[in-house]
């Protein structure tokens, strides 16, 4: 059995939020539990409404978009604190991404520690680098050098998971560590491309306990560039960064994780191209099995309500489809998940099924 020192996630590092945009200035969201230093809101609706990021590290009012290339824009009318039970948006007049009146969303928050301070356990000092150490995640702000480099994360642990966004110019993609990929390999959060080969990305060099290693690909490591980092270790009872294989049945491929998931992304890799979206599910939207329906992190489309991929289980999660995007028979696909409650706590109590 799995044992944690996080009985309840919701309360101290990750916990999604619905709610209903007003167009309102000081649309306050409550209730997520803890103030969050990571916000990625979706809209849910029709109408294209693209993914926007926060994050304490680099401020409130400053958004990137997961689905897209652009570069970090400011907007004093989106989310305007970060507060010690949620977060307050403005009237959002701009883009209408996160706050329009009637329209639904889902915000994934997580919480790291504040505005962070200087990492210098690397060859580029971080401007600052915000850690929970307890949940295994950090959020890391630096300047590239265009040579072969290296920063640090803070964790303490092998970060299983990092994903990187140049945020002071547009055209750069959002460039994904993943312990099941390799150091030589990386995929791309805002494309369905493949599962693709370098080593100018991370000098094919595993992360340490300390250091990431950056080549000089200008997408993680240009000379000048400003950059983002979200980095994630493997916490047992809390967090799974794994990978299985389909099996082409409806009655499909278990994925153990040891705790009875909140959220979850699958993201389809190899082989036959592996082209497919990153599909994003959670404990919240509609809530029980087989109904979890799922948005797609490198897209702006509405959540999908028409394919049941996957059930939430108190142990892990079962695919409950035969195609491409979650159980194709041998394909290959990577996983993020986080917990709504541990198989078994500290507390010894066991998570029950939904």
């Amino acid at each position: 059995m799995a044992y944690t020192t996080i009985d309840k996630p919701s309360a101290t590092a990750f916990n999604t939020k619905l709610y209903t945009g007003n167009s309102t200035d000081n649309h306050a969201q409550t209730g997520i539990g803890f103030q969050p230093d990571f916000v990625w809101i979706k809209g849910r609706v029709a109408g294209g409404y693209n993914h926007n990021a926060f994050d304490a590290v680099r401020g409130v009012t400053k958004y990137i978009r997961p689905n897209g290339t652009g570069a970090e824009v400011t907007d004093a009318l989106t989310l305007k604190s970060f507060d010690s039970d949620g977060f307050t948006l403005g009237t959002d007049t701009t883009n209408s991404e996160v706050n329009h009146n009637t329209k639904d969303y889902v915000a994934w928050n997580w919480k790291a520690n504040g505005a962070g301070s200087a990492n210098t356990d690397g060859s580029i000092n971080t401007t600052a680098t915000s850690v929970n150490t307890t949940s295994g995640f950090s959020i890391s702000k630096y300047t590239g050098t265009g040579s072969n480099a290296s920063i640090g994360h803070g964790l303490g642990a092998i970060p299983h998971m990092a994903i990187f966004k140049r945020i002071d110019a547009a055209g750069y993609n959002w460039f994904v560590y993943h312990r099941s990929l390799g150091a030589g390999k990386f995929s791309v959060l805002d494309a369905t491309n493949a599962e693709q080969s370098s080593t100018s990305i991370w000098q094919n060099t595993t992360p340490t306990s300390s250091l990431i290693t950056l080549g000089s690909d200008g997408g993680v490591n240009a000379s000048g560039g400003t950059y983002i980092c979200y980095a994630f270790s493997e916490k047992t009872g809390y967090s799974k960064f794994g990978s299985y294989v389909g099996d082409g049945n409806a009655d499909g491929t278990f994925v153990y994780t040891g705790f009875k998931p909140s959220f979850v992304m699958i993201k389809y890799v190899a082989p036959n191209g592996g082209v497919g979206s990153w599909h994003m599910y959670d404990n919240k939207r509609i809530g029980y099995n087989t109904e979890n329906d799922y948005v797609q992190a490198n897209t702006s489309s509405s959540e999908n309500s028409d394919t049941d991929q996957i059930d939430l289980l108190s142990n892990g999660f079962k695919c409950r489809a035969t195609g491409s995007d979650s159980n194709e028979s041998g394909s290959t696909y990577i996983f993020m998940a986080f917990a709504e409650a541990p198989l078994v706590g500290s507390n010894n109590i066991p998570a029950t099924a939904r």
